[in-house]
């Protein structure tokens, strides 16, 4: 199918030509006669990448009036770099529509530039909610005439919080709107706002729901977590031509890893929340035009990123909440590309692995971490393939060429080969040579051996200490809390362990009477580690760790000098009270 089979009009059809665009991508094909041939609302599931702004655009630009001066369609977007990107594109398309205004309106920049632009009433707004309804309430922009309501990217809208803000907007538009919600994933949120929001909606899916493009290989390779680095350094190093982003947890763990790249001499930056826009700005400009190889970011920083290209993407860290995987490794293998999704996990990250693989009902791969031999084997192909193909200068060469046979005439082709390919090579070899095995089935072998050598010494060696009598156990008052992941979320004992575990880096937290109902989880610790786990957590922007309810603060105790809050004096009181019930269980049958 061509896009001229499609019925759109004629200024419309130059506009798609003039960009060369020929046939349309899927969801093109099955959303735009929708939109032209049906008055129901829409709910389109496709992955980033498949074309989705054209397949909402290119039939509300046929659809709307180009001579009134009203604003009639409006598009929501989660992040100021989708809402541009969107912006630019549909004034793409409408080139051969001189009378279609279009104007986008997002924070993060001087509201009175955006002020200007809306003197002139806009066909089309695409808006980022928070700023839109500043603009609102201001009253410069007017909604009563919206006929078509597009919400772009909606789950990572839920996900950034803006779902009050949503809500507030849509009892702002006439109920008589067309909605078109277009979303990579189907969470619950998203079911239900087009339950509440929308009437006799029809779904498109392309693809299998929640299951990711299906362009990208999943990959993950297991090590130590003090070794993330180390790995992640093998990884690229494999890939020379690689050019990826790479997903950390959190701002400074984003800033230390890019850090530690821009040392060692890879072409790196950052990219995450403490930035100004100005600087944001700059650092994405550098990674469109490929200035960058490697972007280092935060799942919040990166949301929005139009990116054509990218070769890899890399999990530093997996994310707690598998959609959001979804949405990074739909970064790579798009426009029918192929893509690599890499995981970096240890021992104790299995189980989140097995339940992305059950969602995106895909089969992840374990690979071994390369060893030095295997890096540099590929960097030293990797540059004979660009020596073989690079392009030769003749003209520029034949002043310098005599010259240069001339100093080089006493080497053979053989010395002249080896001392070229040493100049580019020789750093990966210093660096490699005698490089360990990171795969981490290697040091749980040398663990065993070192083991079973002490245990032979101490045989053969001094006697044997007398063991005591009973186990060496932790006591003290505990504390409960509660932190907002639960069942819904795939949280299981195992699973909130390993992740407290990976949080603190301390194994001897004491964690004690999990309960895990569908939002939250409710486990017990000891008072003198609250602080430590309530640091780690304080870190995590999408988890809350508090007191469990019914507690009470315990003061200063000045004998000890040590501080002891956030605790809860009567949790553990209540408990072995009545019928053995949790209190917050007879609370909420009070209630």
């Amino acid at each position: 199918m061509t896009f001229e089979e499609l019925g759109l009009k004629a200024e419309i059809l130059q506009g798609v030509e003039a960009l060369g665009f020929v046939n349309p991508t899927p969801v093109q094909e099955r959303t735009i006669p929708f939109m032209l041939n049906e008055t129901k609302d829409l709910v389109a599931l496709a992955q980033t990448g498949t074309g989705k702004t054209a397949a909402f655009g290119l039939p509300i630009l046929h659809l709307l009036d180009a001579t009134q001066a009203k604003t009639q369609a409006l598009v929501l977007s989660p992040t100021r770099e989708l809402c541009i990107q969107i912006s630019k594109d549909l004034k793409n398309y409408a080139a051969f529509m001189p009378d279609m205004h279009i104007v986008p309106v997002y924070g993060g920049e001087d509201i009175r530039v955006q002020l200007r632009q809306l003197d002139r009433t806009p066909q089309i707004i695409v808006a980022t909610p928070g700023r839109l309804i500043d603009l609102v309430e201001r009253g410069k922009v007017k909604l009563e005439d919206v006929a078509y309501l597009v919400l772009d990217e909606a789950d990572e809208m839920l996900n950034m919080g803006f779902k009050e803000d949503i809500e507030t907007i849509l009892k702002t538009i006439p109920e008589t709107r067309r909605t078109m919600l277009f979303s990579a994933t189907m969470p619950k949120e998203i079911a239900q706002i087009a339950k509440t929001y929308m009437t006799d909606n029809e779904e498109i899916t392309i693809g299998e729901r929640n299951t990711g493009t299906q362009n990208v290989e999943h990959i993950y390779y297991v090590c130590q977590a003090k070794q993330r680095y180390l790995v992640l350094k093998r990884i690229v190093d494999l890939n020379p031509d690689i050019y990826a982003i790479v997903f950390c947890r959190t701002r400074q763990e984003t800033k230390e890893v890019a850090e530690k790249l821009i040392n060692d001499g890879y072409n790196a930056d950052a990219l995450h929340g403490d930035l100004s826009q100005a600087m944001r700005d700059t650092v994405m400009q550098k990674f469109r035009v490929r200035n960058l190889q490697i972007l280092v970011a935060t799942d919040v920083a990166a949301r929005g990123l139009d990116v054509n290209d990218l070769t890899h993407v890399i999990n530093y860290n997996l994310p707690d909440d598998v959609e959001v995987y979804t949405h990074r490794s739909g970064r790579t293998g798009r426009a029918n590309k192929k893509g690599v999704s890499v995981s970096i996990i240890h021992q104790k990250e299995k189980f989140k692995i097995k339940a992305i693989e059950r969602m995106l009902k895909r089969t992840f791969e374990k690979q071994r971490i390369p060893n030095g031999l295997e890096v540099c084997k590929k960097q030293l192909f990797f540059m004979i393939n660009k020596m073989q193909n690079v392009v030769v200068e003749d003209e520029q060469l034949d002043t310098f060429f005599p010259q240069i046979m001339s100093q080089l005439e006493y080497l053979s082709k053989e010395d002249i080969i080896k001392r070229f390919v040493s100049l580019e090579f020789n750093r990966f070899l210093e660096y490699y040579k005698g490089a360990p095995d990171l795969n981490i089935e290697e040091h749980e072998k040398e663990k065993r051996e070192k083991k079973s050598s002490k245990e032979k010494g101490d045989k053969e060696g001094a006697p044997k200490k007398e063991k005591s009598k009973g186990k060496t156990k932790k006591t003290g008052e505990k504390i409960r809390l509660k932190v907002n992941i639960g069942e819904r979320n795939g949280v299981t004992p195992k699973r909130l362990l390993g992740m407290i575990n990976d949080l603190v880096g301390d194994r001897t937290i004491g964690v004690s009477d999990i309960e895990i109902t569908n939002k939250f989880t409710f486990f017990d610790v000891y008072v003198d580690q609250y602080n430590k786990l309530s640091r780690a957590f304080e870190q995590q922007r999408d988890l809350v760790l508090m007191p469990a309810k019914g507690s009470k603060s315990l003061e200063e105790n000045e004998r000890g000098g040590r501080r002891r809050d956030d605790f809860f004096a009567n949790s553990r009181r209540e408990e072995r009270r009545g019928n053995g019930e949790k209190p917050w269980r007879r609370e909420r049958k009070r209630r």
